[in-house]
């Protein structure tokens, strides 16, 4: 039987990626079978890098690296400017700020010192020959004239690298492979980034569990689903007297030092946080049964407690404005789902113990108290944590039921 031939195999590469692509198989378990097969098919690889532009708040690249000998290294970039990523020295950023859409670099001892520092480690790892590709997704200008290239999102596209260890480096062959595979792999590529994108930036707009339910089908107006929920509510004090007296980036500098700790807080105890609502935000403690959501949700408060005073204490010391909070439980059940309007919707919880938990808050000032804790979420860990005191009995506005109120000393 005639063995296929090279470019059967490439083609047969192709439809594989494009299978895959079309299924949705997450990019990190293809890259090994993938560089594999093009090993199987004749390509002389030592090292594959593939990167792509992320749309995440605080990750703005990936990339997905494979060797020879050691396998697969996937990477994130971290959008901090502070963080060097060895991008200003990198053959990539070459390719990104020029106008050409491939950069080929011989690697051997006589061309030394080379062009690219990395080029050093791959001599040394017996590489003899450099190839990187570039390939956008939609079309863009180049940078504007003195205007530095974002490292990890200057490109809305795919960059790909390859190295041989093949003696006089690539063949043509080999590079006319490369090149028909390129777009088969970035079609690939972006589904699989649509799809990581689109969840990426619903969890950090709606949240870890709604975005979870949009991204399953919830997506129709009115669709809500009744659960049992412990609801949190946190407000920043004296916003209103802060809003008059800083100037608009000082005070939403504020608003993300205070909010980065206390969404951090929340979600590391269990928490969701569904929606801000300018100087305050409402969380839901959902998961699990109420006697530990509610167990979560005090953790998380006297959490919150210690660190307003910590970042109170280190905001001070650079002398920007410090301010205080109000924190308010409740539990009961709430309808939690999309509402609003035909076009823009709003993933959220309602019902009359949000309500309640609301006038909780407003409580704060009435009982000189920062927190303010409904005798619902408080009692069945009265026995457990001593520093619940009650506060006596009150009628909140606008609901017709008393309510036994308690704090945390």
């Amino acid at each position: 039987m005639t063995p296929p031939r090279r470019s059967d195999r490439i083609a047969g590469i192709c439809d594989w990626i494009t299978h895959h692509g079309v299924i949705g198989t997450p990019f990190d378990t293809l890259i090994e079978p993938f560089c594999e097969r093009l090993l199987a098919a004749g390509l002389p690889i030592l090292r594959c890098n593939l990167s792509m532009r992320a749309q995440h708040p605080t990750i703005g690249g990936v990339a997905y690296r494979w060797k020879r000998i050691e396998g697969v290294q996937n990477e994130e970039y971290i959008r901090d400017p502070s963080i060097q990523t060895g991008w200003d020295a990198s053959p990539l950023k070459v390719l990104v700020e020029g106008d050409e859409q491939e950069l080929r670099r011989p690697i051997a001892p006589d061309l030394q010192p080379f062009e690219f520092p990395m080029f050093d480690e791959m001599l040394a790892q017996g590489a003899t020959e450099y190839f990187a590709q570039q390939l956008r997704f939609v079309d863009q200008t180049r940078n504007a004239p003195g205007q530095e290239a974002d490292p990890v999102a200057s490109a809305m596209g795919l960059l790909a690298s390859w190295t041989t260890d093949r003696a006089g480096g690539f063949a043509e062959d080999d590079i006319a492979d490369l090149r028909a595979i390129l777009p088969v792999l970035g079609l690939a590529l972006k589904s699989n980034a649509n799809y990581r994108m689109a969840r990426d930036l619903l969890s950090a707009y709606l949240g870890n569990d709604a975005s979870r339910r949009v991204m399953r089908g919830e997506i129709l107006r009115g669709t809500t689903e009744r659960i049992g929920a412990v609801i949190m509510m946190f407000d920043l004090s004296g916003f209103t007297r802060l809003s008059e007296t800083l100037e608009g980036d000082a005070l939403i500098d504020m608003l993300n030092d205070y909010y980065g700790m206390v969404v951090d807080l929340i979600e590391a105890r269990g928490g969701n946080v569904l929606k801000f609502i300018g100087d305050g935000l409402l969380a839901v403690f959902a998961d699990n049964t109420e006697l530990e959501a509610g167990r979560d949700a005090l953790d998380t408060v006297l959490a919150i407690r210690d660190g307003m005073a910590e970042t109170n204490t280190r905001r001070a010391a650079e002398q920007l404005p410090v301010t205080g909070c109000t924190m308010a439980l409740h539990a009961g059940d709430v309808a939690y789902g999309n509402i609003g309007g035909r076009n823009r919707l709003d993933f959220t919880v309602i019902g009359p113990a949000v309500n309640t938990t609301s006038r909780l808050c407003g409580m704060c000032a009435h009982v000189d108290q920062p927190i303010v804790i409904s005798a619902r979420v408080a009692r069945p860990h009265l026995q457990a944590r001593s520093e619940l005191v009650s506060l006596g009995t009150y009628r909140l506005r606008g609901v017709a039921e008393r309510h036994e109120l308690f704090t945390l000393d």
